[in-house]
């Protein structure tokens, strides 16, 4: 065949065998995928599979791979939980409950571990969350300890924050209400007083990690999709509580009495969700990985549907006393959120808060990925 002829050969027959050579392609990676993903669905467990260190890790929950919408499409949401958006997540496993003062323990035993709470504030990242110009505290002022919860004795103004919490020398994990606190009787409660870099630290310890915001909502969510609450729409359906917040005290938030201060409660002292995961609404605010953006819903929505997001590149809160401070997410709420006050166990409402700072009603629990799991 000359090179005229080859060419008009080509012209002729090549596009349409180099389309149908294509297409064969095509349709064997689609059936390899189809193959790929029939495998993993019959080796991943159910939702809701709890592991027992055999089938999976001990006292973790499997939560199964899904799409759901993210953050609130109700008009009744926060600005910081718009738009509700389109999210896609790969399975994985979740610690049942929160992390324990039993479990806390065990790490800091092992490890020797000083949390930000037990050791002198470090000035810089403290600047970072105040106005710029704030003067260095008097190296006196600058003393081990976190935040506590002092109540009020009478209604006050909800605008001021500071007003019902103290900055209490000597608090710690050991001493979640102050040094004349301690664990006793408290061995399963959630640890508090841990900051993002105390929950950190414990994740490499336990070699897993801490939950994206999204994973953290979809979990949370436990298979209901735009509902309220962890549980549904009714905060309290029968009159039953489904969880530890302000609604079990007797005054009005924040009014409290010196002699009985709220506080936690046992891990899994309520119903689970769909997932099997317990208290993911109340008793303590759980720190996950992202960093805080108050528009970062919204700028997620922008992208259409997303797969496993990571969270913004950095943060930002201009309701804070700087905008630009660093700040990471905490969700869930704890026993003193309540319906007159921030509300924070719904289950789309989000916070931010400096990753160095402790507080008595914050925080955590992990998750692995399947793949750190071998079936």
């Amino acid at each position: 065949m000359t090179q005229l002829a080859a060419a008009m050969h080509w012209r002729a027959h090549g596009p349409r065998r180099a389309i149908a050579l294509s297409l064969a392609a095509a349709a064997l990676a689609l059936a390899g995928a189809a193959v790929a993903w029939i495998a993993a669905a019959r080796t991943a467990p159910a939702g809701g599979t709890v592991g027992d260190g055999r089938s999976g890790p001990a006292g973790m929950v499997w939560v199964p791979a899904g799409r759901f919408v993210m953050g609130n499409t109700s008009s009744k949401a926060l600005p910081n939980e718009k738009p509700g958006h389109g999210v896609r997540v790969a399975g994985f496993w979740m610690d049942r409950t929160h992390v324990t003062n039993r479990q806390f323990e065990q790490f800091v035993r092992a490890t020797g571990y000083v949390t930000t709470a037990e050791r002198v504030p470090d000035w810089p990242s403290l600047q970072a969350q105040l106005p710029p110009g704030t003067p260095r505290p008097q190296a006196g002022a600058m003393v081990p300890g976190a935040l506590v919860f002092a109540g009020t004795s009478q209604p006050v103004s909800l605008a001021d924050y500071m007003r019902w919490w103290r900055y209490m020398p000597g608090a710690s994990w050991r001493h979640p209400q102050g040094p004349q606190s301690d664990l006793r009787g408290k061995e399963d409660h959630p640890v508090v007083q841990v900051s993002y870099e105390d929950a950190q630290a414990y994740a490499r310890w336990a070699g897993k990690r801490l939950p994206t915001e999204a994973e953290w909502e979809y979990a949370a969510r436990g298979g209901l999709d735009q509902q309220r609450f962890a549980w549904g729409h009714l905060l309290e359906p029968e009159g039953r509580p489904m969880a530890r917040t302000w609604s079990a005290q007797p005054q009005v938030f924040p009014v409290a009495s010196a002699k009985v201060m709220p506080g936690t409660a046992p891990v899994a002292s309520y119903a689970p969700n769909g997932y099997g995961l317990y208290d993911m609404a109340g008793n303590a605010w759980q720190w996950v990985a992202d960093w805080y953006r108050y528009d970062a819903f919204a700028r997620q929505a922008r992208k259409g549907d997303v797969a496993n997001p990571r969270g913004p590149g950095e943060s930002f809160d201009p309701e804070g006393l700087r905008a630009d401070a660093p700040k990471r997410v905490i969700r869930g709420g704890s026993f003193l959120c309540s319906e007159e006050y921030c509300e924070g166990y719904r289950v789309s409402a989000r916070q931010g808060q400096d990753p160095y700072s402790a507080s008595a009603n914050v925080g955590f629990r992990l998750v692995l990925d399947a793949q750190d799991w071998r079936y």
